[in-house]
């Protein structure tokens, strides 16, 4: 082969390689540019497609709009402090991919990223290989939907699916149905069911709550005025021990609301304690109902305490709130349920999802398959990650904070670039 024809089998070479196209990496594409540093951006199918098809129809964001920075994109609406719907959602993403304008291939699962032994990278993928000198991986960190080995003994005519898969009550066959789960997306999940007037069977887990509105405000306001979502996971109480737990359950549904599971029980929602297993044509729970439920509205009084705090410490004048009382206990907790019995015809489970990363061959995983970092940055020269919950603060996985981890990665990459002896240091602008 003669050096031109090798020349023209190569690989194309990019200065930067990033994976996933959603609001992480589009917003890593939007500092690069800025930088004047050449990249491409894989996206396994379309930018931010997750947001268009893996939602429920009456979903909406929980955090309120003038949350939603994405870098150059601020909330711009006529209600910063109202909740945006699905439509309204993908209408802002619409805006802010016209306006980065990223250089994307889209189509292309990255099934393969290595680094050789001269530090550049190999990265193949289903629309072609590439090779880079730095990788940065937005991909997020939900990828495989946790569906139980237990659903594989449930009768052929359940319907069953995954949270990412629901998209209304009118989809699901006539009868009851059974929700797993009760973080964000179960409760909402529970509670669009509820309000659609079917019958609803929910396993309640360990997931925290929080009000929606308190002494006058939304909660976020508050925990906002009080540097909360300025706080790096490295200050926080749990350390990286926070990423591992679950979002407390609220809703922006109907210009935002508390969700309390106690009420449904009282309006005929019937609540269970943690799924366990399934036998003999049973449903079997935990007896941890009261416990869960309790240690929910625990987290409420405590967040609204901390508020309480705050508001004394800088003489605020706020309207007086009460502590939250229960509205309703189990009288006894159920602990079996007959499925055909029941009328339960559909399962939605919403027990969350597990990452995969199978596709990075890289030194930078613990056991649970999590990328080991430093605000991103990991012990590996030019690999990143961004988009991840607490990657660095509480907003790091949201369109509050990924805008700050993103210029972070960036700013990163460009004294990696400056500090590297055989590449350009003014490619960074």
């Amino acid at each position: 082969m003669s050096n031109t024809e090798a020349a023209q089998s190569a690989p194309a070479h990019y200065s930067v390689i990033v994976v996933g196209g959603g609001q992480a990496g589009l917003s890593v594409s939007h500092y690069l540019r800025q930088a004047n540093i050449d990249h491409l951006v894989l996206e396994k199918h379309s930018v931010t497609h997750t947001w268009r098809t893996q939602r429920w129809d009456s979903f909406s964001l929980v955090t309120p709009n003038w949350q939603c920075a994405l870098p150059g994109h601020p909330y711009q609406g006529a209600d910063p402090h109202g909740f945006m719907k699905k439509d309204e959602i993908i209408a802002y993403l619409d805006a802010f991919i016209a306006k980065v304008d990223a250089p994307v291939l889209e189509g292309a699962a990255v099934t393969r990223v290595s680094r050789d032994a001269h530090g550049r990278y190999d990265v193949r993928s289903t629309r072609g290989d590439f090779t880079a000198d730095q990788v940065v991986v937005a991909s997020g960190g939900y990828h495989t939907p946790i569906v139980p080995r237990m659903a594989e003994r449930l009768a052929p005519d359940i319907v069953q699916m995954q949270s990412s898969e629901y998209r209304n009550a009118d989809a699901l066959p006539p009868g009851a149905v059974l929700v797993v789960g009760s973080g964000q997306s179960g409760a909402q999940i529970a509670e669009d069911l509820h309000l659609a007037g079917r019958k609803v069977h929910l396993a309640v887990g360990e997931a925290p709550r929080c009000a929606r509105f308190y002494r006058g405000r939304d909660v976020v306001d508050w925990l906002a005025d009080m540097r909360y979502y300025d706080m790096p996971v490295t200050d926080h109480p749990l350390r990286e021990g926070v990423r591992d737990n679950t979002n407390h359950y609220v809703t922006g549904r109907d210009g935002g609301r508390d969700i309390d599971l106690r009420r449904f029980a009282l309006e005929g929602m019937e609540l269970f304690g943690r799924l366990g297993d399934f036998r003999d044509g049973k449903l079997r729970f935990a007896a941890n109902l009261r416990a869960n439920l309790d240690d929910a509205d625990d987290t409420y009084n405590r967040i609204n305490a901390s508020i309480d705090g705050f508001i004394a410490k800088h003489g605020i004048d706020a309207p007086p709130q009460a502590r939250y009382e229960p509205l309703w206990q189990p009288a006894s907790e159920r602990t079996e349920l007959d499925l055909q019995a029941s009328g339960i015809t559909s399962i939605v489970w919403c027990i969350g999802f597990t990452p995969d990363f199978a596709w990075l061959d890289a030194p930078v995983f613990n056991g649970r398959g999590y990328p080991a970092h430093l605000r991103g940055v990991t012990a590996v020269p030019g690999l990143y990650f961004v988009g991840l919950p607490w990657l660095h603060t509480w907003g790091s996985g949201r369109f509050s904070g990924v805008a700050r981890d993103a210029q972070f990665i960036v700013d990163t990459i460009c004294a990696e670039r400056a500090s590297a002896p055989d590449r350009e240091s003014a490619a960074c602008a």
